[in-house]
């Protein structure tokens, strides 16, 4: 039996830390502490945070790999702006998911998955109300999670997850643009109305103007 491989000294307690300094620049980014095109600067943060600069450069190096930072030579690391057409391509390929999967949710709707996401539109709902946006682009997004999740294919899933990074950028556009927030979390109940329908084709409908809405405030905000 071959013997289990000996992870150097330190080596978990320094990866939880790089995830807990990646936690970290997240948050400020979401909460646009940290600018689009703004330079994070290694010295500072290590300083701010306590800890050498080698976990705020790995955390940094993640956050390049998740689309919220660029790096560039001789220069470092910086937060992403998106432009209108990189936004497009990220809710053209949300669009691609998540038509599928409420489309196979229509056709295996439970009442386990129904109560899921009503009890979620009430979360995010209360959410709304509150003055946290980190909270309520995490409700947002958990609703959208379980949707896929109950459709019933992992790995679709797992695509969704891939993308959630840049959607956290594209939600904090959404909530900065749009008229009233708290619509934002209300418009949730009209695909909650589609799935209860059992209509494939009003799933469908219900996605494409859900997506579009929060797709349309954001290019044209960016636009302008």
């Amino acid at each position: 039996m071959a013997s289990s491989p000996v992870a150097p000294g330190g080596f978990i307690q320094q990866q939880n830390l790089v995830e807990q300094v990646a936690d970290y620049l997240t948050q400020a980014i979401i909460q646009q502490h940290f600018l689009p095109g703004e330079r994070l600067s290694e010295v500072q943060l290590s300083r701010d945070l306590g800890v050498s600069r080698a976990p705020v450069r790995e955390a940094a190096r993640l956050l390049e790999s998740r689309g919220l930072l660029i790096s560039k030579p001789r220069r470092g690391f910086f937060v992403r702006a998106l432009n209108a057409v990189e936004l497009e391509d990220v809710f053209d390929l949300r669009l691609c998911l998540e038509r599928h999967a409420i489309q196979r949710l229509s056709e295996r709707y439970s009442s386990d998955a129904e109560r899921a996401l009503k009890q979620q539109v009430e979360i995010l709902c209360d959410a709304a109300t509150s003055n946290d946006g980190t909270r309520r682009i995490e409700e947002d997004l958990q609703f959208h999670r379980l949707m896929i999740h109950h459709a019933g294919n992992e790995r679709l899933l797992r695509a969704f997850d891939g993308l959630t990074h840049e959607l956290r950028l594209c939600i904090t556009l959404i909530t900065k643009t749009h008229e009233a927030p708290d619509t934002i979390a209300t418009s949730h109940f009209k695909l909650l109305d589609a799935l209860g329908s059992g209509s494939s084709e009003a799933c469908r409908e219900a996605i494409d103007y859900h997506i579009g809405v929060a797709r349309d405030f954001v290019v044209s905000s960016v636009g302008e």
